[in-house]
Protein backbone atom coordinates (compact mmCIF):
# COMPACT_ATOMS: atom_id res chain seq x y z
CA UNK A 1 0.00 0.00 0.00
CA UNK A 2 2.70 2.51 0.91
CA UNK A 3 4.61 1.77 -2.30
CA UNK A 4 1.72 2.99 -4.45
CA UNK A 5 1.16 6.01 -2.18
CA UNK A 6 4.77 7.10 -2.50
CA UNK A 7 4.69 6.57 -6.27
CA UNK A 8 1.61 8.83 -6.27
CA UNK A 9 3.44 11.38 -4.10
CA UNK A 10 6.37 11.50 -6.54
CA UNK A 11 3.98 11.91 -9.49
CA UNK A 12 2.02 14.67 -7.73
CA UNK A 13 5.18 16.50 -6.67
CA UNK A 14 6.59 16.35 -10.21
CA UNK A 15 3.31 17.66 -11.65
CA UNK A 16 3.18 20.54 -9.16
CA UNK A 17 6.82 21.50 -9.67
CA UNK A 18 6.24 21.57 -13.42
CA UNK A 19 3.15 23.75 -12.97
CA UNK A 20 5.16 26.15 -10.80
CA UNK A 21 7.38 26.92 -13.79
CA UNK A 22 4.47 29.02 -15.11
CA UNK A 23 4.69 31.47 -12.18
CA UNK A 24 6.43 34.49 -13.70
CA UNK A 25 9.05 35.58 -11.18
CA UNK A 26 9.24 39.05 -12.71
CA UNK A 27 5.50 39.73 -12.43
CA UNK A 28 4.79 37.67 -9.32
CA UNK A 29 8.02 37.42 -7.30
CA UNK A 30 6.34 37.00 -3.92
CA UNK A 31 3.94 34.30 -5.12
CA UNK A 32 6.77 32.39 -6.83
CA UNK A 33 8.91 32.64 -3.70
CA UNK A 34 6.04 31.50 -1.48
CA UNK A 35 5.27 28.50 -3.72
CA UNK A 36 8.95 27.49 -3.68
CA UNK A 37 9.16 27.93 0.10
CA UNK A 38 6.08 25.75 0.63
CA UNK A 39 7.45 22.95 -1.55
CA UNK A 40 10.87 23.32 0.08
CA UNK A 41 9.19 22.91 3.48
CA UNK A 42 7.68 19.60 2.35
CA UNK A 43 11.11 18.48 1.12
CA UNK A 44 12.79 19.40 4.42
CA UNK A 45 10.13 17.58 6.46
CA UNK A 46 10.50 14.54 4.17
CA UNK A 47 14.26 14.54 4.84
CA UNK A 48 13.77 14.92 8.60
CA UNK A 49 11.44 11.91 8.73
CA UNK A 50 13.65 9.93 6.33
CA UNK A 51 16.44 10.43 8.87
CA UNK A 52 14.18 9.19 11.68
CA UNK A 53 13.16 6.16 9.61
CA UNK A 54 16.75 5.27 8.75
CA UNK A 55 18.23 5.95 12.19
CA UNK A 56 20.32 8.86 10.94
CA UNK A 57 20.73 12.23 12.67
CA UNK A 58 18.18 14.89 11.77
CA UNK A 59 19.80 16.92 8.95
CA UNK A 60 17.78 20.10 9.64
CA UNK A 61 17.38 22.40 12.64
CA UNK A 62 14.06 23.76 11.35
CA UNK A 63 11.23 22.69 9.05
CA UNK A 64 12.44 24.96 6.25
CA UNK A 65 15.78 26.33 5.14
CA UNK A 66 16.84 29.94 5.67
CA UNK A 67 17.63 30.40 1.99
CA UNK A 68 15.08 29.84 -0.73
CA UNK A 69 16.43 27.41 -3.34
CA UNK A 70 16.07 27.96 -7.06
CA UNK A 71 13.21 25.95 -8.53
CA UNK A 72 15.41 23.66 -10.70
CA UNK A 73 17.59 22.73 -7.70
CA UNK A 74 14.53 22.12 -5.53
CA UNK A 75 12.97 19.98 -8.25
CA UNK A 76 16.06 17.75 -8.36
CA UNK A 77 16.20 17.52 -4.57
CA UNK A 78 12.53 16.55 -4.34
CA UNK A 79 12.92 13.96 -7.12
CA UNK A 80 15.84 12.36 -5.28
CA UNK A 81 14.00 12.45 -1.95
CA UNK A 82 10.86 10.99 -3.50
CA UNK A 83 12.91 8.19 -5.07
CA UNK A 84 14.42 7.38 -1.66
CA UNK A 85 11.01 7.34 0.04
CA UNK A 86 9.47 5.21 -2.73
CA UNK A 87 12.32 2.72 -2.42
CA UNK A 88 12.03 2.68 1.35
CA UNK A 89 8.28 2.08 1.19
CA UNK A 90 8.74 -0.69 -1.38
CA UNK A 91 11.45 -2.50 0.60
CA UNK A 92 10.18 -2.06 4.17
CA UNK A 93 9.07 -5.44 5.54
CA UNK A 94 5.40 -5.25 6.62
CA UNK A 95 6.26 -6.53 10.09
CA UNK A 96 8.32 -3.34 10.69
CA UNK A 97 5.41 -0.95 9.99
CA UNK A 98 4.31 -1.03 13.64
CA UNK A 99 7.80 -0.48 15.02
CA UNK A 100 7.84 2.69 17.11
CA UNK A 101 10.59 5.27 16.74
CA UNK A 102 11.43 7.87 19.36
CA UNK A 103 12.80 11.16 18.09
CA UNK A 104 12.92 14.90 18.70
CA UNK A 105 10.95 17.42 16.67
CA UNK A 106 12.83 20.50 15.49
CA UNK A 107 11.30 22.45 18.41
CA UNK A 108 13.07 20.07 20.79
CA UNK A 109 9.93 18.27 21.96
CA UNK A 110 9.90 14.49 22.13
CA UNK A 111 8.06 12.44 19.54
CA UNK A 112 7.10 8.79 19.23
CA UNK A 113 5.53 7.40 16.06
CA UNK A 114 5.39 4.07 14.30
CA UNK A 115 7.02 3.70 10.91
CA UNK A 116 3.53 3.48 9.38
CA UNK A 117 2.47 6.70 11.11
CA UNK A 118 5.56 8.49 9.82
CA UNK A 119 4.88 7.32 6.28
CA UNK A 120 1.22 8.34 6.56
CA UNK A 121 2.29 11.75 7.84
CA UNK A 122 4.52 12.35 4.83
CA UNK A 123 1.76 11.45 2.37
CA UNK A 124 -0.85 13.67 4.06
CA UNK A 125 1.59 16.51 4.76
CA UNK A 126 2.72 16.67 1.14
CA UNK A 127 -0.85 16.66 -0.18
CA UNK A 128 -1.85 19.44 2.20
CA UNK A 129 0.98 21.70 1.10
CA UNK A 130 0.58 20.94 -2.60
CA UNK A 131 -2.97 22.17 -2.09
CA UNK A 132 -1.59 25.45 -0.74
CA UNK A 133 0.59 25.83 -3.83
CA UNK A 134 -2.46 25.01 -5.95
CA UNK A 135 -4.24 27.95 -4.33
CA UNK A 136 -1.36 30.22 -5.39
CA UNK A 137 -1.69 28.94 -8.95
CA UNK A 138 -5.47 29.49 -8.83
CA UNK A 139 -5.03 33.08 -7.60
CA UNK A 140 -2.76 33.75 -10.59
CA UNK A 141 -5.23 32.08 -13.00
CA UNK A 142 -2.64 29.41 -13.80
CA UNK A 143 -3.56 25.77 -14.36
CA UNK A 144 -3.36 23.55 -11.32
CA UNK A 145 -2.35 19.93 -11.91
CA UNK A 146 -4.58 17.08 -10.85
CA UNK A 147 -3.51 15.89 -7.41
CA UNK A 148 -5.64 12.90 -6.60
CA UNK A 149 -4.66 9.30 -6.24
CA UNK A 150 -7.47 8.16 -8.54
CA UNK A 151 -6.08 10.25 -11.42
CA UNK A 152 -2.60 8.89 -10.71
CA UNK A 153 -3.71 5.25 -10.50
CA UNK A 154 -5.64 5.41 -13.76
CA UNK A 155 -2.75 7.12 -15.56
CA UNK A 156 -0.17 4.69 -14.15
CA UNK A 157 -2.33 1.60 -14.71
CA UNK A 158 -4.57 2.18 -17.75
CA UNK A 159 -6.04 -1.33 -17.42
CA UNK A 160 -8.18 0.10 -14.60
CA UNK A 161 -10.33 1.77 -17.28
CA UNK A 162 -10.84 -1.38 -19.37
CA UNK A 163 -14.22 -2.26 -17.88
CA UNK A 164 -15.74 0.84 -19.50
CA UNK A 165 -16.93 2.43 -16.28
CA UNK A 166 -19.52 -0.25 -15.58
CA UNK A 167 -19.76 -1.30 -11.93
CA UNK A 168 -19.79 -4.89 -10.79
Amino acid sequence: MFASLFAYKAWANASMLEAMLAIDGERFPEQRRKAIRVMNHTFVVDRIFAAHLSGEPNPHAATNTEDTPELPALTESIRAGDAWLAGYARELPPEQLGERIRFRFTDGKAGDMSRAEMLQHLIVHGAYHRGAVGQILDALSLPRPADTINVYLHAAEPWRREHGGVGR
